[in-house]
């Protein structure tokens, strides 16, 4: 990990810019645990709920609203599609618990995540997201049920990435 520097001139004592460091060090792995939570328990619970009727309810007019994905209601009719979606956020939790572990896991787990991510975040294009009668930027419904899915598809690639340098430096 590199120390952090200080403004003290070249060749002076660095153990002072050292403790700042390990809290740094610290604050970062501190961030990552919660960061990867944070992706986990949404994934955990909502993917949970895909098997529920209310679920099933709730996505009526954001898949059926959304052109590229509106096709999973003729293949695998409401309920299906819902369940379809909630064993893949399902598998992509436990993907991710075990990625501190497993770069490999990261690695699926991270792609899986940007890309549940990436398509819930797509929604905000199809849908109205903006309060009728504020318009921008007050957010409606849809917008404020979608918007924290910017947050969770960085979160994802960060994870995505580190654990593509941990394969690599593993393959080294």
């Amino acid at each position: 990990m590199p120390v952090l520097r200080t403004s003290e001139p070249e060749g002076q004592d660095e153990s002072l810019s050292r403790p700042w460091a390990r809290k740094a060090a610290a604050v970062g792995k501190a961030g990552r645990i919660v960061a990867l939570t944070g992706v986990i328990l949404p994934l955990l619970m909502i993917g949970g709920m895909k098997f529920t009727a209310v679920e099933i309810e709730a996505l009526r007019p954001l898949i059926g609203g959304t052109p590229w994905l509106a096709w999973m209601y003729p293949v695998f009719g409401e309920a299906g599609a819902s369940y379809v979606l909630g064993v893949v956020e399902l598998a992509t939790a436990l993907l991710l618990i075990a990625s501190p572990w497993s770069a490999r896991a990261g690695v699926a787990g991270g792609a899986l995540a940007a890309l549940i991510f990436l398509v819930t975040c797509s929604i905000m294009v199809a849908l109205p997201i903006w309060e009728p009668t504020l318009g921008f930027p007050a957010l409606g419904p849809a917008g404020q049920f979608l918007i924290k899915d910017i947050a969770l598809l960085g979160i994802a690639l960060v994870i995505l990435g580190e654990s593509l340098n941990r394969l690599n430096r593993s393959a080294t």
